[in-house]
């Protein structure tokens, strides 16, 4: 056995480099291990390339308001795929390379290979044993595919795969209509290929409220046909791929499967630790502090199930760092839960949704469209709904729903009032500039206002619409 470690972090992704960012600080004695290509999910194959694509594909979806511009000669743009694909992975590789940075200069505290647990102070990395003090893991995910899948070889496409083709053929399915799928199918579609999405549920890109689902589906349909409700079934058929889902058929020459991702635990040893497991393999793991029981074993980052985002990532990853090295865990306050989805218009969930919130909170939930807002019309993505919810006692926002044009803003201003408790009214005395796409955010809290009680009838939170479109 080597001289024992302080920390073994086994993982090189986004959580495992949080967490070594602050072990470092802490001591030397460490090791970072990591099976497979070093670089995060989000730089390789998450959430860079993905936008790298959306950005084309929106770039090019312009055209079609191009004459209601005035503007001539739209019908003569081409998207070429190949060199679509190639900027894609020219930025990822450059993404990749920067992340690669936080562990080149690390010499023999890094090292490829296989960690197999031994017990909460033992790892094994490929037939050498590491004593230690503390281990936190942060192993991520990979795409979740059935196996009978696989025997389509490398028609069966995943988030993992889909960036590294030179080109895609023109029909595609992508099953599952989560974050990424909602994502990934859209900007095909605006890339010019047929496009049949397909999900067993019927809530669209982490959305809850079921009118928003509703609107969502319709836009959505405009770019790609659209199944919800049954689960897809796959067979070869001369031709292609056929993928059924209740009465629907549809004949594809590649599959996209986001079905969501699965924690890479299998045969990690966690068994080794005298801790319960779930169903799926998994120890319960406190998240203010992503201990494992009373163990100097930490699970952080996508391998825990928790919330796979980056950011969380980030955040589970520097709470296990500082806890895996101290006499005894912090438990660090979260952040407010908030979840982008960047399809056009875009997706975001802020707070907790209304089905989880505290039961004890009667709930006044304003709303907004932007089918009629003044600045979306100029753009011509005049598309959207924003739902806002407060406690009607207090009036202090509780979180929020929307699909809205530049969506992804919007959320970060309701997050931040969420995490600093404000009020609704303490929101309408903020300024709203106009005009701007924020000003649907105004004409939300107005409408939650109206049901609130009255507490501020005499300040400037109580200045009324004009009842003037443009001007609102």
């Amino acid at each position: 056995m080597t001289p024992p470690l302080d920390t073994l972090i086994i993982g090189a992704g986004t959580a495992g480099l949080a967490a070594l960012r602050e072990v470092r600080k802490r001591t030397d004695r460490c090791l970072i291990v990591n099976e497979g290509p070093w670089g995060t999910t989000c730089a390789r194959v998450g959430c860079m390339p993905s936008k790298a694509l959306i950005e084309a594909a929106n770039a090019f979806h312009r055209r079609h308001t191009f004459e209601e511009f005035g503007l001539r000669g739209a019908s003569a743009l081409t998207a070429d795929l190949p060199a679509v694909l190639q900027r894609v992975r020219a930025l990822r590789d450059d993404f990749v390379a920067g992340a690669l940075q936080a562990t080149s200069e690390l010499g023999k505290a890094q090292v490829s290979g296989r960690a197999i647990l031994l017990g909460p102070n033992s790892v094994d990395i490929d037939g050498t044993a590491y004593a230690t003090r503390s281990i936190i893991i942060a192993t991520g995910s990979r795409p979740r595919v059935p196996d009978e899948w696989l025997a389509f070889g490398d028609r069966m496409l995943t988030t993992d795969t889909l960036f590294e083709q030179p080109t895609l053929g023109p029909r595609i399915a992508v099953i599952g209509m989560g974050p990424m799928g909602a994502e990934i199918s859209q900007a095909l579609a605006r890339l010019g290929l047929q496009v049949a999405a397909f999900t067993t549920g019927h809530t669209l890109a982490g959305l809850s409220d079921p009118a928003l689902n509703t609107e969502l589906a319709a836009l959505l349909k405009q770019d790609m046909v659209l199944h919800m409700g049954a689960e897809a079934q796959l067979r070869e058929v001369p031709g292609g791929i056929e993928v059924a889902s209740g009465s629907n058929r549809v004949v594809v020459d590649q599959v996209i499967a986001a079905m969501g991702r699965v924690p890479n635990v299998e045969d990690l040893g966690l068994e080794t630790l005298g801790v319960p497991l779930d169903q799926r393999g998994l120890p319960t793991v406190d998240p203010q502090t992503q201990q494992i029981g009373n163990l100097p074993v930490f699970l952080a980052g996508d391998a825990n199930t928790h919330t796979p985002l980056l950011h969380e990532a980030a955040d589970e990853g520097h709470i296990a760092g500082m806890n895996a090295l101290a006499a005894a865990p912090t438990r660090f306050r979260r952040r407010t839960l908030l979840s982008i989805v960047f399809t056009d218009p875009s997706v975001a969930v802020v707070g907790p949704r209304v089905a989880d919130m505290d039961p004890r909170h009667t709930i006044t939930t304003g709303t907004a469209s932007y089918a009629t807002q003044g600045r979306a019309r100029t753009a011509q993505r005049n598309h959207g709904r924003l739902c806002v919810h407060a406690d009607h006692a207090t009036g202090r926002l509780l979180g929020a729903e929307l699909y809205a044009p530049d969506g992804e803003h919007l959320a970060h201003l309701l997050a931040l009032a969420v995490q600093q408790q404000l009020t609704v009214h303490d929101l309408l005395g903020m300024p709203f500039y106009h005009p701007t796409l924020e000003e649907g955010l105004r004409t939300a809290l107005r409408d939650a206002a109206r049901q609130l009680p009255d507490t501020h009838a005499s300040d400037l939170a109580a200045c009324m619409a004009l009842g003037v479109p443009a001007l609102d």
